[in-house]
């Protein structure tokens, strides 16, 4: 996957209560914009992931389930986790918290994405790992 999604989800309108999210991994994002935005086939798609069209299979029968239950159930959908690599610069944001990617590898990053503090830190495969299992660039 060359870059996540550049929204953090979606949310059904028209509903006043808030709901427990979908939560949606980005391989199975990944496995959606191949298959129904790029349509490509199952093995095609599964070489781009580069897994095998059985994993592929079964990553996208999870991400269509989840995608059904939150429109029939009016829920909001929300990208997080799962196992993948972005090929792309990551940020933190040291004043709101916010990690950030950076696709325009081109241009420098000046300020974070959300807030637009400049008081920010590209992660490095060389950070230290925390005791609560976050990855840092603080020390």
């Amino acid at each position: 996957m060359n870059n996540p999604p550049h929204f953090k989800g979606f949310r059904p309108i028209g509903l006043s209560e808030e709901t427990q999210p979908v939560v949606l991994n980005y391989e199975e994002y990944e496995a959606i914009r191949l298959s129904d935005y790029e349509l490509l086939g199952q093995v095609e798609a599964a070489q781009v992931m580069d897994i095998s069209r059985p994993t592929f299979a079964r990553i996208y029968e999870s991400a269509r389930r989840k995608v059904a239950r939150a429109f029939v159930q009016g829920k909001p959908i929300v990208f997080e986790g799962g196992k993948v690599y972005f090929d792309s610069a990551w940020y933190s944001c040291n004043h709101c918290g916010c990690w950030f990617n950076h696709p325009a590898k081109e241009e420098d990053v000046t300020c974070c994405a959300l807030c637009g503090s400049p008081d920010i830190e590209q992660y490095s495969n060389n950070s230290q790992q925390s005791k609560n299992g976050c990855l840092c660039t603080r020390e």
